[in-house]
């Protein structure tokens, strides 16, 4: 690809190291916003520095937030003694969408994948376990993707919790297996989520 302007192939290149952008797509936004006359550059660039800048992780079930703790934690009306442990921000998104869950939430930041170099430690598993034994908490619900790296994450947490008096459970396989929770349709998550089945880890 030949570039009239290193200015323009810059902005390429930065926009191409998006998820899901590619060369010819980063082009077709960087000369739109270079001839846009309503300041949308600006606009993003503002946008996207505060993003870097000033978002945070919520201290308690670490979801992104504007706050050191977030609007949910914060909620005195949902159901604080249910956790429902996902794998990323977008998930929790994806599950309050469909308005079928009151309760709380604790992000792991991915899962458990020994390919990609991702171990229990590299996740917020002990601050999930931590959590658990010094809050009453009830239940917990898996909502992680039904692929084997999920299937391997759910596994290990059951495991270190066997001897914590707390139910452990999954949602519904309504979602298919070896999809992403985050695109699941709003009724089959939501479906999947009130028929959630206890998980019992196999020895």
């Amino acid at each position: 690809m030949q570039f009239s302007s290193k200015i323009l192939e810059d902005a390429v290149m930065a926009l191409s190291g998006l998820p899901g952008i590619g060369k010819k797509t980063a082009l077709r936004l960087a000369l739109h916003l270079s001839a846009d006359k309503h300041q949308k550059s600006l606009k993003i660039a503002e946008a996207l520095t505060v993003l870097h800048n000033d978002i945070k992780t919520c201290k308690k079930c670490f979801n992104l937030s504007d706050t050191e703790v977030c609007g949910i934690c914060q909620n005195d009306s949902r159901r604080h003694k249910i956790i429902c442990v996902v794998e990323s921000a977008r998930d929790v998104m994806a599950i309050e969408e469909t308005n079928q869950f009151n309760g709380m939430y604790h992000v792991l930041g991915g899962v458990i994948s020994p390919l990609e170099g991702i171990g229990p430690n590299d996740l917020n598993i002990d601050a999930l376990i931590s959590r658990i034994q010094t809050k009453e908490i009830d239940e917990i619900i898996m909502a992680i993707s039904p692929t084997i790296e999920g299937e391997t994450t759910i596994y290990y947490i059951s495991k270190l919790l066997k001897e914590a008096p707390v139910k452990v459970s999954v949602i519904a396989r309504g979602i298919s297996f070896g999809g992403e929770l985050e695109y699941a349709d709003e009724l089959t998550l939501g479906r999947s989520i009130m028929a959630r089945l206890p998980y019992h880890a196999e020895i």
